[in-house]
């Protein structure tokens, strides 16, 4: 028998039970669809990372406060107070792989504007904190050196913050006050977003950080200093000159831990990649579970299928057909149903991952990679689970299948 004729004999026999057909097909949409949807699910969340890490700036490395030993438990970095402004100093001006150094601390609180009020974060910045982030101005000024050292009330608004606060005039030139200190708004940050963990980049006022310490957190030390190097290529040399700097400034001794973190993007994107990856592929397994189900479906269907055409398949044999002629028939069948059901699943995955993007605001994106895998997978389970039923009637006995009823 010829390739279009096997293919011409599949097509009538499945169309002879649609509602089976499908049924059985069901199992392989939903797996295909399901693994689509799943894998862009995973794609997105590593995209929205990755993103995150680039939004931090050009070749940034954060200084975090070291850690603490309780009773032989560690608790994570940030947990000692290390770090001072005098370090940041000390950085920009003794490690020349060091273009910009930013000294950064924390507050939050509630925030007025005339009748209008807003909580939110207050970060304590240095004056090259944007040009290290890579941030830009929608309008107005940033702060500069001299209202570091001054610890002047000036402040820039996100561009939540400012439309809560300001909604029908400009921000800028305005006074607002956190926590009854009177700050006056001097620019407004250019809209960020959300970033991969869904929280809202623009709700955040920047300060001066020696006037988040002095005037309103209370808090002497240093949370955090970003630095960014001179070059990608001084990103390793940046970070050793930090350390050795640090080290000799805090009196650690040789074989002492380190009392800080040094952290940069590379370690970051490294870190965050092998948890979207370890994600990407548990939510992939879990959904080609489906397809394995399906393929058992379509073993059972094309089983009945062989008991049911029994006398055909006799017929054919006794006219002249070969055994590999029924085998190919029905492993055709097998593919017919596996290959209308990849199809399909394909375009139940696009369908999906759209909702997904839709109601649950989620990033997704389906890949060249992912429809293949898909579609190649649905192949082979077609081929796997229909050779059994194929071969199983390529071996019945002319003569038994022409008197079976």
């Amino acid at each position: 028998m010829k390739i279009p004729n096997i293919l011409l004999s599949a097509f009538r026999a499945l169309q002879k039970s649609k509602m089976r057909s499908f049924l059985t097909m069901l199992g392989i949409i939903i797996g295909v669809g399901a693994v689509i949807a799943m894998l862009a699910v995973g794609q997105g969340a590593e995209y929205s990372v990755q993103q995150q890490i680039s939004s931090l700036g050009t070749n940034v490395l954060v200084i975090l406060p070291g850690t603490q030993q309780t009773g032989g438990v560690r608790v994570g970095a940030g947990s000692v107070t290390t770090l001072t402004a005098d370090d940041a100093q000390a950085i920009q001006k003794e490690c020349p792989a060091v273009a910009l150094v930013s000294p950064g601390t924390r507050a939050a609180g509630q925030v007025i504007a005339g009748n209008m009020n807003w909580a939110t974060t207050i970060e304590g910045t240095g004056a090259d904190y944007l040009q290290i982030r890579g941030w830009n101005l929608e309008y107005g000024d940033f702060y500069t050196d001299e209202d570091v050292k001054a610890a002047s009330k000036v402040c820039v608004l996100g561009t939540t913050v400012a439309d809560n606060l300001f909604p029908d005039i400009s921000p800028v030139g305005q006074t607002i006050r956190i926590r009854n200190v009177p700050v006056k708004v001097v620019g407004v940050l250019r809209k960020k977003g959300q970033n991969a963990m869904g929280q809202d980049q623009d709700d955040i006022i920047l300060a001066p950080y020696t006037t988040v310490a002095k005037r309103l957190a209370w808090f002497p030390y240093i949370r955090q200093i970003l630095v960014s190097a001179a070059s990608p290529a001084d990103i390793p040399v940046a970070q050793t000159e930090i350390a050795d700097l640090l080290r000799m400034r805090h009196k650690i001794r040789q074989y002492d831990a380190d009392d800080f973190t040094i952290r940069n993007q590379t370690d970051l994107a490294t870190a965050a990649t092998a948890t979207t990856d370890i994600l990407t592929l548990l939510l992939a397994s879990i959904a080609s579970v489906s397809l394995l189900v399906g393929g058992i479906g379509i073993m059972n269907i094309m089983l009945v299928s062989v008991t049911e055409r029994t006398r055909e398949i006799g017929i054919r044999m006794s006219i002249g057909a070969r055994g590999r002629d029924i085998l190919m028939q029905f492993l055709i069948e097998s593919l017919v149903l596996s290959l209308l059901g990849g199809i399909i699943g394909i375009l139940l995955g696009f369908a999906g991952s759209f909702v997904i993007s839709s109601v649950a605001k989620w990033p997704t994106i389906v890949t060249g990679f992912s429809i293949f895998l898909s579609f190649s997978f649905s192949i082979a389970i077609g081929i796997f689970f229909g050779f059994y039923p194929a071969r199983k009637a390529a071996l019945l006995n002319p003569i038994d299948a022409l008197r079976y009823e």
